[in-house]
């Protein structure tokens, strides 16, 4: 009887843990393939739930990626002035704006700005993250705990490393930018 009711909480909990795991994946769909994201909301509780919350109502769904910078990261997630499909689309304003939604304070955290980390962009004031996001392509550690990360890629980096780079000249601007086609959870 004990045995059963042991066994039987040990597969709750497993449940439980699943479930939670799988509310915090993420998948991020460019033009050559999905990329699977892993999202950290014990890291970056707010900066998570901006994310999915922008995901899950569509808003990153044909932003495109303004800044790439080879070596170094892809930067997108500005909803206001980056989706292509708006008739008011300007690429020179992309990377201008964020969201309706305030900005978010700073969640700093120790994880490493490393190969396939997302983290936040902001300007100048710590707390100006908004909606506007990268993706490193290599460790760039002189980032860490100056920029909020709040998820890295599981699967799927191959993608990411095909994204159109930008003009090392121009601080990573692209010309014909590749975009984000949807973003939602798994």
């Amino acid at each position: 009887m004990l045995k059963n009711f042991l066994f039987s909480i040990i597969f709750f909990l497993f449940l439980i843990n699943q479930t939670n795991a799988k509310e915090n994946i993420m998948i991020l769909q460019l033009k050559d393939g999905n990329v699977k994201i892993e999202l950290y909301p014990d890291a970056a509780p707010n900066h998570v739930e901006r994310i999915k919350t922008l995901a899950n109502n569509g808003e990153y769904d044909n932003v495109v990626f303004h800044r790439v910078i080879d070596g170094f990261m892809a930067q997108t997630g500005d909803v206001k002035f980056g989706n292509s499909s708006k008739d008011d689309f300007n690429l020179s304003r992309s990377g201008m704006g964020g969201s309706s939604m305030p900005d978010l304070k700073q969640e700093f955290n120790n994880l490493p700005h490393e190969r396939g980390t997302l983290s936040m962009a902001r300007s100048s004031d710590p707390n100006s993250a908004n909606s506007q996001f990268f993706i490193c392509f290599e460790a760039a550690p002189f980032l860490d705990r100056q920029y909020t990360v709040f998820g890295k890629v599981i699967e799927g980096m191959e993608f990411v490393d095909n994204i159109k780079r930008g003009d090392q000249n121009n601080n990573g601007a692209v010309e014909n930018p590749d975009k984000i086609l949807s973003f939602k959870s798994e």
